[in-house]
């Protein structure tokens, strides 16, 4: 990445075949950037600026891959928008390269364990919930009242549970549940019921005739009187709230029992995801969390990465650091499927970027993409997971999802993860109740904006008062630290958005 400076401006550079460049602040026109290149536009922060002459149908070129070719012949100094682009082909599918780019000299990170909570089976928690996931959106209203009433009158009695959590969501009836794309829905409830953070002690609250039955959601022996409750089996709404507070009375004093031990970090479960993007992102918060999560898989922990969307047009360089074929296969039927299920609706991945992406100097899906798999690091990628599946390896897995980002956090909590790293340029409140979310920041002005809602701030990055090296080392601290115990901002001000099932399946 080359950085540039004249009057206090600063413009990037990513690769050295680039024939833009963005800039970190507001470019007035007639300001000499560099060099015989002179603004011909006044260029908003972040955007593109055109460092040579570009002429109709010619590449333009950004982290040294072609992200579209211009539409009109486009002057040296002139303002590079999303209009003035057309979409290149997406990358083949068929015959991609695997296991030919494979880094085995990853950083080494500053410690190898953190303070969790062992589980049985699976992961650690990193927090210690009271976890409720219904069957139907039918409970969402009487479960919501108690747990209100348990947050009151029975929380505060057990000071080593953290808090109580429902998995409300709007599936479970009215939709067609043996449809083949309803395993997906399935998988991410039946999963979440056995998440790290709930310490095996999920209630199940069921409404008695919906389509999601209890078989579909839970193993037999879960299926008693000590963990699920069915409504219409009880008397009236005061009954019901009293049955809800007896069988939550007595979880919280099991998972009062459970402490916080030192265990190492391969029993870490970390998720990556980024919303409201913008140009920053591919050259700061992105690259710093590339960079933790390359410490984090060399202490032996587990990270993921998704949204389909956002890989498609990088998918051949994440195939190169695929570990085998059956790796690099499952990638490319994951990436088929989502091209179908996009076309079966008669869109693409154009859809994608947002307006408010483009408002932060991103012109379309290809340029969102390249910035997008520089949080995955350099890590080799050991699995490939289908939407909420759990993984069987531990290292950097690409976790097919969605790039909406409530549906991709709920597609990786299904996955087990239990603490998610947020990167975001245009900034979000984005929150999860049942895993923490570190947010980081692209660019100084967001984190001075929301001061109390970033956690980290990549966006010395950008004005070059920091290293990627230096933000990624923070952030994996950061990491540490909140997977042992400390509050991030979202969980401070209790933001957290709705369990979002992805259901590709028919609403009937």
């Amino acid at each position: 990445m080359q950085e540039g400076k004249n009057v206090g401006i600063t413009y990037i550079k990513v690769n050295e075949s680039d024939n833009v460049a963005i800039t970190v602040n507001a470019i007035a026109s007639g300001t000499e950037i560099m060099d015989g290149v002179k603004v011909n536009q006044d260029i908003p922060q972040g955007h593109k600026i055109a460092l040579c002459n570009i002429a109709e149908g010619e590449a333009i070129i950004r982290y040294g891959v072609t992200l579209g070719y211009a539409l009109t012949d486009i002057q040296k100094g002139d303002w590079i928008n999303e209009h003035m682009l057309q979409l290149p082909i997406p990358p083949s599918l068929d015959d991609m390269s695997y296991a030919v780019n494979l880094m085995s000299d990853l950083p080494e990170p500053p410690v190898r364990t953190f303070m969790g909570f062992p589980n049985e089976d699976g992961f650690a928690g990193t927090r210690n919930i009271l976890g409720i996931v219904t069957t139907v959106q039918c409970v969402t209203g009487i479960l919501n009242n108690a747990v209100k009433k348990m947050k009151e009158t029975l929380l505060p009695q057990y000071p080593n549970v953290d808090d109580i959590v429902a998995i409300n969501h709007a599936y479970g009836c009215g939709v067609a549940i043996s449809a083949p794309d309803a395993v997906i829905p399935i998988r991410m409830l039946r999963n979440m019921v056995k998440h790290p953070n709930f310490g095996g002690e999920t209630m199940i609250i069921s409404l008695g005739c919906e389509k999601l039955t209890l078989e579909m959601l839970m193993d037999e022996d879960y299926n008693t009187p000590e963990n699920v409750l069915t409504l219409q089996e009880v008397n009236g709404h005061d009954a019901i709230i009293s049955e809800m507070m007896k069988m939550a009375q007595h979880k919280l004093k099991k998972l009062n029992k459970r402490q916080r031990v030192e265990l190492p970090l391969s029993q870490l479960c970390i998720g990556l995801q980024c919303g409201g993007s913008d140009a920053f992102s591919g050259v700061t918060a992105n690259p710093a969390a590339g960079y933790s999560a390359d410490l984090l898989v060399n202490a032996g922990a587990t990270v993921m990465f998704s949204e389909v969307t956002e890989v498609r047009d990088g998918v051949h360089l994440i195939a190169e650091r695929c570990v085998n074929e059956e790796v690099a296969n499952k990638l490319a039927a994951e990436m088929k499927w989502y091209d179908q299920y996009l076309e079966n609706s008669h869109v693409d991945r154009s859809a994608n970027p947002t307006p408010g992406n483009k408002k932060g100097g991103l012109s379309n899906i290809v340029e969102k993409a390249m910035g997008s798999i520089a949080k995955s690091g350099s890590s080799p990628i050991v699995e490939v997971l289908s939407p909420g599946e759990r993984p069987a390896e531990k290292g950097m897995i690409f976790a097919a999802t969605p790039a909406s980002d409530f549906v991709c956090g709920s597609c990786q909590l299904s996955s087990g993860m239990t603490l998610q790293v947020f990167m975001t340029g245009r900034g979000t409140p984005y929150g999860l109740a049942a895993a923490p979310v570190i947010k980081v920041g692209t660019r100084n002005d967001l984190k001075n904006m929301w001061h109390d809602l970033i956690d980290v701030n990549a966006g010395p990055i950008a004005t070059g008062e920091a290293t990627i090296q230096e933000i990624g080392t923070h952030l994996f601290n950061e990491i540490i630290d909140v997977a042992s115990g400390r509050q991030t901002c979202a969980e401070k001000y209790e933001i957290y958005n709705d369990f979002t099932p992805f259901n590709p399946a028919p609403i009937t």
